[in-house]
């Protein structure tokens, strides 16, 4: 990364410039973009895993509501740019830069906190294959009509991406105020790029890819861009004085000047007791999702609680055959390549 800045400056970088470098920035956009890609895309493969045969048209209509949610998210963006326009007219910009960079790592923690938990796996794909389950369930025995079939499908697909698409508007915000849309726009679009790269894998080429190493490396990337823009942001809310500013003198000799610009490691107590916090809840995260996230819930309330009133009387029934299905869709969709 270090050689690449000097590449895109055209000699050696500034290291003290007081800004994050476009480069870094480009690069932490381009990997939260392929992570949130990377959530849709296993929860659109395990939503249709069992769609094939006779079942394989119900695709389409997923497939489509994942492609209004994109487009809905494009209109997120406009309306979260607009309104954040608009507070720069009568916030101050120091202040304003603060909210969105606390909004980022919060979003960013969010993130992270759902990657670590099996409650994500466990929790919101499945919720999708009870939805998946009741409207094809419905479907077959007539009781709702082809096109309200066809229009559950295509919520079912919208809300799949559009929770994603959601979160990284909210993340990108801080970004767009300090660096610009042309950044932005370069970062996602990378992300965009590779996204689309493991769908067409994925869904056109069938192929089997290793989304459990790709997963666990782009968190890991992220764990490190956390730590950064809590960093960064600790600075941002001491320059506008939401904070105090309390310097370690004996730390200031250890720590070169550049290190807070690649790094976000600065030698005030505020920066570094914010950076092991945020350290201390995405590892603590880990470890609480493996020592109490391995119980489940009852079968009959897990499977009532995505399942309409109308699908209530016959849930006990269906609930193992349910939480088997979303298993083994997860772990097909998660095995690596041999």
């Amino acid at each position: 990364m270090i050689v690449w800045q000097g590449f895109t400056a055209h000699g050696t970088p500034d290291p003290t410039q007081p800004k994050t470098s476009p480069t870094v920035a480009f690069l932490d956009i381009g990997v939260l973009v392929f992570r949130e890609g990377l959530e849709c895309i296993l929860v659109l493969a395990a939503i249709t895993a069992s769609m094939t045969g006779s079942k394989e048209a119900h695709r389409r209509p997923v497939a489509l509501g994942a492609g209004i949610a994109f487009i809905a998210t494009l209109i997120t963006w406009f309306v979260a740019v607009g309104f954040v326009g608009q507070l720069t007219e009568s916030v101050p910009a120091l202040d304003l830069q603060a909210a969105t960079g606390l909004l980022a790592v919060i979003v960013l923690l969010v993130i992270m906190n759902w990657f670590f938990h099996k409650i994500y796996w466990g929790g919101w794909i499945r919720a999708h294959n009870r939805r998946r389950r009741a409207l094809l369930a419905n479907g077959a025995a007539a009781e709702i009509s082809r096109v309200r079939l066809q229009w559950g499908l295509i919520l079912l697909g919208f809300t799949s991406l559009y929770r994603e698409g959601f979160e990284v508007v909210l993340f990108l915000q801080s970004y767009n105020l300090r660096l610009g849309g042309g950044v932005v726009l370069k970062g996602a679009l990378l992300g965009i790029v590779l996204s689309g790269m493991v769908a067409v894998l994925t869904f056109v080429l069938q192929q089997r890819l290793p989304y459990r190493k790709m997963l666990i490396t782009t968190g890991i990337l992220l764990g490190v861009v956390l730590l950064v823009m809590v960093g960064e942001q600790a600075q941002e809310m001491q320059l506008a004085h939401w904070i105090s500013t309390t310097p370690i003198h004996w730390l200031a000799g250890l720590i070169p000047r550049w290190m807070g610009m690649w790094f976000a490691v600065f030698p005030t107590y505020e920066t570094i007791i914010a950076q092991l916090i945020a350290a201390v809840l995405v590892i603590g995260s880990y470890y609480a999702a493996r020592h109490f996230g391995g119980g489940a819930a009852p079968a009959e309330s897990s499977v009532e609680a995505g399942v309409p009133p109308a699908l209530r009387g016959n849930a006990a029934d269906t609930a193992a055959t349910t939480a088997v299905d979303a298993k083994v869709a997860i772990r097909e969709r998660l095995e690596t390549v041999p």
